[in-house]
């Protein structure tokens, strides 16, 4: 049982995921006692989650023995008591292999727990006049509905201090089902926007049971449909959607559609996951940087060149204030899809001889790093906020890369020619939006949390061989 403390409170687990025991600091004199039932501050430092309560609730029992329960109720809540002494059974409803997973605990005015929604609660009072009350971050409505077991269900064998037959039990609550006759409490779900996409279907792939959502079910050009969209019991968005025409979002059609994809419908995203209480997974961009620095940390102010650039900065803002929230920057994406190192490869296979900036450096992302690293920040749990995510390695120019993707395939990399930005772009049929000349992002803080991505160069061969296996099963 771990147990993290800080300041007045300590927080230790159980054997039920996510049900933790509260230890308060209780100040008594003759005059009486004073606690902090709730600190925000300091309980979540402790380790309690910052769940967001929205109601109080206070239950007073004359007799002891008045017992209640089993409930499931929709919401997470934190019990503790004002007066008296309960005797808590707490069952694990939820799906998974800790479903009817049993903890008992004695609360007094120096206890605390915190129940997690799909956890299933009773109490028993064990003497009179006892007061105990209760935080939630949702409203009770008489609409809500929710699992319940029966207190003397045998399969869960609670030892009551006051026997059942002896205790004061509605009617109600002794006609609730037993264990082996409830339907588990679903998994919360995770969600993944822009799917279709490279990110998207490497995010699928090592995120289990993520749900794919279409841009019909959810689209992020139209903030009513995210307003409208049905989020109960989804616990993460990921976002693996925007609008990627960089060159085409200097035009007035494209302006439009970049501010509307990756700026007002990433508030309106974020707007829903305040309201829903979602932890909101959010990629972003080296072009929101000038590219005038050596390299950018996660709290580099931005500085974008482009239109595209701003728009993402702008959706960035509207991330941050979100509590819970990945904002994981990257840059230079590639994965199953088109992209820089894919087109080299055809161009190498023709035996074409192309021209390729040599003045724009930065480093590869892999979209099975970008997927993974995703992953463990969600699973471990690291502090929420903005990472830094590319590969690692000395940073490369897109001539470089280019070369070395010809060498990889056996070809001649003599026959990439460098080139100028200003020289490439020159005499273009449409406009072409500035790009950051150095788009070098520091990797410390991602790797401070566990997880290192590739090393992009060596990654490059691993990269080009997968590419090469999955043309060869499509023919």
């Amino acid at each position: 049982m771990s147990r993290l403390v800080s300041d007045q409170v300590a927080v230790s687990g159980t054997g039920v995921p996510g049900l933790l025991v509260v230890d308060l600091v209780v100040h008594a004199d003759a005059r009486g006692w004073f606690k902090e039932n709730w600190q925000r501050a300091t309980m979540v430092a402790a380790g309690l989650p910052d769940f967001g309560p929205v109601q109080h609730s206070v239950a007073y029992n004359a007799a002891a023995g008045v017992t209640r329960g089993f409930h499931a109720e929709p919401w997470d809540k934190l019990v503790s008591v004002a007066h008296g002494k309960v005797f808590g059974a707490w069952v694990d409803l939820r799906e998974g292999p800790t479903f009817g997973r049993v903890h008992t605990q004695v609360v007094d005015e120096h206890t605390a727990v915190f129940v997690p929604r799909g956890v299933a609660n009773a109490y028993q009072t064990l003497t009179p006049g006892t007061v105990y009350s209760y935080l939630v971050n949702d409203h009770w409505s008489p609409r809500a509905s929710y699992p319940m077991v029966n207190l003397a269900d045998p399969d869960i064998g609670v030892d009551w201090p006051i026997p059942l037959e002896e205790a004061v039990v509605s009617d109600k609550d002794r006609a609730h089902p037993a264990l082996a006759q409830v339907d588990p409490v679903p998994a919360p779900r995770t969600l993944v926007l822009g799917a279709t996409g490279q990110l998207g279907k490497a995010l699928l792939g090592v995120l289990p049971g993520a749900v794919p959502v279409t841009r019909e079910e959810l689209d992020l050009a139209d903030p009513g449909s995210v307003a409208r969209f049905d989020f109960t019991g989804v616990d993460v968005v990921v976002n693996a959607a925007a609008h990627t025409g960089v060159d085409a979002a200097e035009t007035p059609e494209g302006r439009r559609q970049a501010w509307a994809v990756n700026a007002t419908g990433v508030a309106a995203l974020a707007r829903a996951g305040l309201a829903h209480r979602f932890t909101l997974v959010h990629y972003s961009t080296d072009y929101v940087f000038d590219g005038t620095a050596e390299a950018y940390d996660e709290d580099a102010p931005p500085a974008p060149l482009s239109v595209y650039g701003a728009a993402k900065a702008a959706g960035d803002l509207a991330v941050s204030v979100l509590p819970a929230h990945y904002l994981i920057r990257t840059s230079w994406v590639v994965g199953d899809g088109p992209n820089f190192v894919a087109t080299m490869a055809d161009l190498a296979a023709r035996g074409a001889s192309p021209k390729v900036v040599a003045d724009q450096v930065g480093r590869l992302t892999y979209t099975t790093d970008l997927a993974a690293g995703t992953a463990h920040l969600l699973a471990t749990g690291a502090p929420y906020g903005t990472y830094n995510l590319t590969g690692t390695g000395e940073p490369a120019s897109w001539a470089d890369i280019a070369k070395a993707v010809f060498t990889a395939l056996g070809a001649d990399p003599g026959r990439v020619t460098e080139t100028t930005t200003a020289a490439y772009t020159a005499g273009s049929p449409g406009p072409v939006a500035p790009r950051p000349a150095r788009s070098v992002l520091t990797l410390d803080k991602i790797t401070g949390t566990g997880f290192t991505p590739t090393d992009h160069r060596t990654g490059l061969t691993a990269y080009l061989a997968r590419r090469a296996r999955h043309d060869q099963e499509g023919q």
